[in-house]
């Protein structure tokens, strides 16, 4: 029996997830400046997807994770860290473009192509590795077979 390719592998997730709660995705907006004044940057919803793991599957699409925040409102924090701090801004940005407090938004994600998966080509954290593809689903370069890390990514929901 020959392996699904990842294109057969995501619709069929997409399948078993119909039904299932999204997470919405977000995009950076900077503001024009308007007669000399700026206005503070916004993240506007752009999109669904369902999150598994290391991928968000859209319903035409599917994207790699990028950042994950939770909407708040603006105020000022005492932290010590300028990431910190970096990191309240942009969930503060994600409150000013419209999501909820509180709310996960999805940000820095990147759409993946799976015709160059089909072709034997990466698109990270996609590849194939002796003819079925595989998920690099950590930072040291960890892989395992696609079908396997969608069955376990669906089992936890």
């Amino acid at each position: 029996m020959m392996d699904a390719g990842a294109s057969t592998l995501i619709a069929a997730a997409r399948t078993r997830l119909a039904g299932s709660p999204r997470v919405r995705l977000g995009e950076l907006v900077e503001s024009r400046r308007v007669f000399g004044i700026g206005r503070a940057p916004r993240i506007v919803p752009v999109g669904e997807a369902w999150h598994l793991g290391v991928l968000l599957i859209g319903d035409e699409q599917v994207f790699a994770t990028g950042e994950v925040l939770r909407a708040r409102h603006d105020a000022i924090r005492g932290f010590t860290a300028q990431s910190q701090r970096e990191r309240s801004d942009r969930a503060a940005a994600a409150h000013r473009g419209g999501f909820a407090e509180g709310e996960t938004v999805h940000v820095g994600w990147r759409e993946l192509d799976l015709s160059a998966v089909a072709a034997a080509a990466a698109s990270d954290p996609l590849l194939i590795v002796a003819g079925v593809p595989h998920v690099r689903w950590n930072t040291a370069g960890g892989t395992r077979p696609l079908a396997d890390y969608l069955d376990e990514q669906l089992a936890l929901r």
